[in-house]
């Protein structure tokens, strides 16, 4: 069996930005005019948003998407990406090769050195052809490329697929990349989750080293592992069969079927699902939190992730054990945890335990037990 590093990460962050106070802004504007409406109705009127409810209830103050226009529009909430010609690359394979680029320049290698690509995300743009694919097309990658997603567990999965077969033998070195265009898919008229997601891709090399081999500044793949058991509490219904529902199949009805979830039933769940996930992951190797110099977890939400370390050390834990990028950022999906990484660990020393870990629809969790070179 082989030994298996993370020889490379890249991120790639869109420019624009928006803050708490303008997407409140919009969001209340469609309100003031939908009420309007549900009173000539007799119907309930819509409560509004509040920035500082939302930093309450996830510590997210700014996002960066792909496209702000469109979404912070009243008249139209969501991003406004024009189609692209079947021939032209598109907007997911081009945000993921520019993490994957980054990711292969920080391993010091080639597209041509990489024999597999995996693109695991939790939305994609289409079903086929795979994006892996057509980044593998566009980038000059060898061997072949495919699809994957486990909600936000996705980056965190696909690492655990990449370097089971690195560890095998069957890959000689693998790109994993996560890009989220998350806000794409988003109901950005539903109170209970328009604030939460932002846009970003993540990318990672994974490959195979000698067994006395020392590459400073990398991380060795000690073990990866995921947990899943099913919940509705997070989900998306928008899929091949929408249509087939509704009346016209050719006017799909998004309401309900983009992503919604029940808030305090995650928070709960997850929250004592992922304590339980980290403490038995790291006894499984003979070692506690305690053991652990850096956790990059998911960011989803500020208070959860703080409730899971409280619960794991017994104590509250800060920003240096567990930095968190979700202030400025928002909910990446899948590539949140791999942003964390990325920012947050060149003053790590060699033989340093770092945990990398993410939660996410299913529910899901991925975990991979890290140690500095």
């Amino acid at each position: 069996m082989q030994r298996v590093i993370i020889s490379g990460i890249g991120v790639e962050i869109p420019e624009a930005r928006i803050t708490n106070e303008e997407l409140v802004a919009s969001f209340n504007a469609w309100v003031d005019a939908e009420n309007l409406k549900r009173a000539g109705q007799g119907l309930e009127p819509l409560s509004k948003s509040d920035a500082d409810f939302i930093v309450q209830a996830s510590g997210v103050k700014t996002r960066h998407v792909i496209d702000r226009e469109g979404i912070l529009d009243p008249t139209r909430m969501a991003p406004r990406i024009p189609a692209r010609a079947d021939d032209d690359l598109s907007l997911e394979a081009e945000f993921g090769i520019a993490s994957a680029r980054k990711a292969l320049a920080h391993a010091g290698v080639g597209p041509a050195d990489v024999d597999l690509v995996i693109c695991s995300a939790s939305h994609h743009q289409r079903p086929y052809p795979a994006i892996a694919i057509e980044m593998q097309q566009s980038m000059g990658t060898r061997g072949a490329g495919f699809d994957m997603g486990l909600g936000c567990s996705s980056a965190a999965a696909g690492l655990h697929v990449a370097a089971g077969l690195v560890r095998a033998g069957v890959q000689k070195r693998v790109l994993v990349t996560t890009p989220e265009i998350i806000t794409g898919h988003l109901n950005f008229r539903d109170r209970q989750t328009h604030f939460i997601f932002g846009d970003a891709s993540a990318s990672m090399v994974v490959e195979a080293i000698g067994e006395d081999e020392v590459r400073p500044g990398c991380f060795e793949v000690l073990d990866t592992r995921l947990w899943t058991q099913l919940s509705n509490n997070i989900r998306t219904n928008l899929g091949y069969l929408t249509r087939t529902a509704q009346e016209d199949p050719y006017m799909i009805e998004l309401e309900g079927n983009m992503i919604k979830q029940v808030g305090n039933r995650v928070f709960k769940d997850v929250t004592v699902a992922g304590h339980r996930f980290i403490v038995d992951f790291l006894a499984e190797h003979g070692q506690t939190p305690d053991d652990i110099r850096r956790f990059w977890l998911h960011q989803a939400n500020a208070r959860m992730n703080a409730m899971i370390l409280k619960l794991s050390f017994g104590h509250e834990v800060g920003h240096d054990r567990a930095p968190m990028v979700l202030e400025r950022l928002g909910n990446t999906a899948g590539a949140g945890a791999v942003i964390a990484l990325e920012e947050n660990h060149a003053d790590m020393k060699a033989g340093d335990y770092g945990l990398l870990c993410a939660f996410g629809a299913g529910y899901s969790i991925g975990g991979a037990l890290l140690r500095m070179m």
